[in-house]
């Protein structure tokens, strides 16, 4: 009985963890205003609780994917259309970090770039997807400088 106390304490603990982690990566993602800026900018301002749902939800299918061994009758282009879509996540989520902490503007002020900002941080999404690329398709690629 004392053995099923302890699991059922454990799974509880974890649940609750998670479940403060989750809420704490969606207060960031909307105090930095990520949602709202993606609607002004494609000018949809009205799809905003489409998009939060769908932010939520993609949320809980790949915490539900992370635990699951499961196969998607997708492929090898599914997969990659589905790693686009999620890099393109990642990458909006950096810029808009780098919009509300004001990072271009600094970085322009005090790097004293007058032109070519474009190719700046084209370089950069460029450098970040190389690097992706390198982890996930050169096996041992970063393991081997360690």
């Amino acid at each position: 009985m004392i053995e099923f106390s302890r699991h059922v304490l454990s799974v509880l603990i974890g649940f609750g963890s998670g479940m403060v982690i989750a809420a704490a990566v969606f207060a960031f993602i909307t105090v930095i205003g990520v949602v709202p800026r993606f609607a002004q900018k494609t000018n949809t301002q009205q799809h905003c609780r489409i998009y939060e749902t769908a932010i939520a939800v993609g949320g809980i299918f790949g915490t539900i994917a992370g635990f699951a061994s499961f196969r998607l009758p997708f492929g090898v282009v599914g997969a990659v259309i589905i790693s686009l879509c999620v890099g393109i996540f990642y990458g909006c989520l950096a810029m808009s970090l780098a919009e509300v902490l004001d990072v271009m503007p600094i970085l322009t002020r005090r790097g004293n770039i007058k032109r070519g900002l474009f190719f700046f941080v084209m370089a950069i999404a460029i450098g970040k997807f190389v690097g992706s690329m390198l982890y996930f398709l050169v096996p041992g690629f970063y393991e081997a400088g360690s």
